[in-house]
């Protein structure tokens, strides 16, 4: 059973109204996300709130942050978290994209989301679960798509999906003429297939920036880049 919260260095992820947990992947989104230059953050599906609480920890200048989820209960918890943590820079609310893309006049430097990926896996019985870990309510499609309704000039679109999905999202952003400008690939242990992959997309035109991501060089042992990444957050580091 999932502890009830997750300690970080500067503040705490309470996860029991939750239906997914704090986890790596989150995590990874949260450190790695540019926000050089943001000044509008939107955290979609935010859940308990963490990757909006690691993006303002990070901000080097004011950053307003929205974060939304289509779990009232995920809502409520993030709202809880935040105001814990005591980044009142943070707005929390209950809210699908396609409402909140219809009734915001915000544009966004920056839209951040771990998204529901399980598209081919078998649907958990337990309902918030599955709507947390199926595209079915919001599929990355239609994710891109209205995201860049609401994206800045210059704003940016950062999310981790499955590296099997890779080739999937590279044709959707082409689609909605966007370009790719970073790619993390990441690789759990040494000579591990990849895992996840960590993107960037952008209205802007850019030199595409491919790498690689470590995150165990053994068992129980991180490797200095993640160990680099997440400084300001794990505890252990």
């Amino acid at each position: 059973m999932a502890n009830s919260y997750f300690r970080f260095k500067q503040f705490t992820v309470y996860q029991d109204k939750c239906a997914m947990k704090v986890g790596t992947d989150g995590v990874l989104l949260g450190g790695w996300a540019d926000i050089n230059d943001a000044r509008t953050i939107l955290d979609v599906g935010t859940g308990t709130g963490l990757i909006a609480m690691m993006l303002s920890q990070r901000a080097p200048n004011p950053v307003s942050v929205d974060a939304i989820d289509i779990d009232m209960d995920a809502v409520c918890q993030a709202k809880e978290n935040v105001q814990q943590s005591g980044f009142f820079n943070i707005k929390c609310e209950h809210a699908s994209l396609a409402e909140f893309v219809e009734e915001t006049g915000k544009r966004y430097d920056l839209i951040v989301s771990n998204p529901p990926y399980f598209i081919s896996s078998l649907h958990s019985p337990d309902s918030k679960r599955t709507v947390a870990r199926h595209t079915d309510s919001l599929p990355v499609a239609d994710f891109i798509r209205l995201s860049v309704q609401i994206l800045s000039d210059n704003g940016r679109i950062s999310m981790i999906f499955p590296f099997s999905e890779k080739e999937l999202l590279l044709s959707l952003a082409e689609k909605e003429g966007l370009s790719v400008t970073r790619i993390t690939n990441v690789r759990p242990t040494p000579g591990a297939s990849y895992k996840r992959v960590l993107l960037e997309l952008s209205k802007c035109p850019a030199a595409k920036q491919e790498n690689e991501l470590l995150i165990e060089v053994s068992r129980h042992q991180y490797s200095p880049e993640f160990m680099s990444l997440l400084s300001d957050f794990y505890l252990a580091f």
